[in-house]
């Protein structure tokens, strides 16, 4: 399931468990946030579809996209990050597009996620996807900054 701007050798696929360290690593890389491994593997049970992987050529994790559904028709994003080195090459974007269209098949009908006040980037990238922020979370992320809460009908 390559989308066409993205280098041949990427391909995105669901997450499985010999992701979890690179995946862990991004997270911690990425969102400056650590988890105990075993919420990864938890969530990826919950909704096995939304908790999408791009790979390279080797088939090692290179971003990823982990969604749930915590309210009856309504998506959440938990966490979304691409490898450094793979960022500005569409690794993003098919992501998105790809959790997108699942969460279309899933006949949600709202998609929700939180980002960090002071990315200013994702939020951008966000907003050319249709989100829009809803509210301020304050002292939301670990080391206390605040969060806005995005959303996005997907109907």
């Amino acid at each position: 399931m390559a989308a066409s701007s993205l280098a041949p050798s990427v391909q995105l696929r669901e997450f499985e468990g010999r992701d979890l360290t690179t995946v862990s690593e991004l997270v911690g890389e990425a969102l400056h946030e650590h988890y105990e491994p075993s919420l990864y593997l938890t969530l990826s049970r919950q909704w096995p579809e939304g908790f999408v992987v791009a790979v390279d050529g080797s088939d090692r994790p290179i971003g990823f996209i982990l969604g749930v559904e915590q309210v009856e028709r309504e998506g959440r994003i938990l966490m979304f990050a691409v490898d450094r080195a793979w960022r500005k090459r569409g690794v993003g974007t098919s992501l998105m597009r790809s959790y997108i269209e699942r969460a279309r098949a899933r006949a949600l009908r709202r998609c929700t996620l939180e980002v960090r006040v002071s990315n200013a980037t994702a939020i951008r990238f966000y907003t050319r996807f249709g989100f829009s922020v809803i509210d301020l979370l304050r002292g939301y992320y670990s080391d206390g900054e605040n969060g806005y809460q995005m959303a996005r009908e997907l109907l």
